[in-house]
């Protein structure tokens, strides 16, 4: 398979977990990006520093999504690197959560959570929505890509209200709250922008096992990050507005 082939991309939560495996799977692939960002609430981690070592494409980038100030600064130093050419893909994968049932919740958990998990995406998409449009343009030519311009906004199956899965398990009614309200997000971003030839998709990454549980969970990380960059490089115009999982599979809102 060929893979994404895309010229700059901006990937936020890059401190640990999917964001760092999705990272490595970037720059892993047959035609890496120019530019890739990799943005961290510490751009001074060790794991993230160490995974850039050697990648001159890599630029390391503070971002704390729940400020407007770091995510202007954010812009502007994409917009130094890339200049006219614009941004083709910004992937919103920061994303927090408190564990919780029905009776347990609280208020403080439902902003901190909705604060991060929703407020986050949309801040972010809205900083960076000048430098997605001028990527659309100046591919203008070209049919809605993640190569031409994307939002990929990181989701869950937990934030479906038709499947509501795993409720025994896990309710983090926070969490599924704020998934779901990223959903919605989603469908509005993917109502405005689409007609500018922005691509906006939700995509559950699966529930990724930590790398020394390797066979405890659904999905490991390898596999995770495998799947939902094949299915970057199949999103299509039809794809607008969608929600998919890392196995390519269209989920129910």
């Amino acid at each position: 398979m060929e893979g994404l082939r895309v010229s700059s991309v901006l990937l936020t939560g890059c401190d640990g977990g999917l964001g760092l495996g999705l990272l490595g799977g970037l720059l892993e692939q047959p035609s890496p990006p120019q530019h890739l960002f990799a943005a961290c609430l510490d751009p001074q981690g060790k794991a993230v520093n160490e995974m850039a070592l050697g990648f001159p494409n890599v630029v390391i980038l503070p971002l704390d999504v729940t400020d407007p100030n770091s995510i202007k600064a954010a812009v502007r130093k994409v917009r130094e690197e890339v200049g006219s050419a614009g941004l083709n893909l910004l992937i919103n994968n920061t994303g927090t959560t408190r564990r919780s049932t029905l009776a347990t919740e609280t208020a403080e958990n439902m902003s901190l959570v909705y604060t991060t998990n929703t407020i986050g995406p949309l801040q972010t998409s809205q900083a960076f929505l000048p430098l997605l449009k001028e990527a659309a343009e100046a591919q203008g030519q070209h049919e809605m890509s993640c190569s031409r311009a994307a939002i990929i906004n990181i989701s869950s199956i937990l934030g479906s209200i038709e499947v509501a899965e795993a409720w025994e398990e896990r309710q983090d009614i926070c969490y599924r709250c704020s998934k779901a309200a990223l959903n919605m997000l989603t469908k509005c971003l993917a109502l405005e922008y689409g007609s500018r030839g922005i691509l906006c998709v939700s995509v559950d990454p699966g529930h990724v096992t930590p790398p020394l549980e390797q066979g405890m969970g659904p999905v490991t990380e390898e596999e995770s990050v495998q799947g939902v960059l094949q299915l970057l490089a199949q999103l299509s115009a039809t794809s607008n507005g969608t929600f998919w999982d890392w196995r390519g599979q269209r989920l129910p809102w």
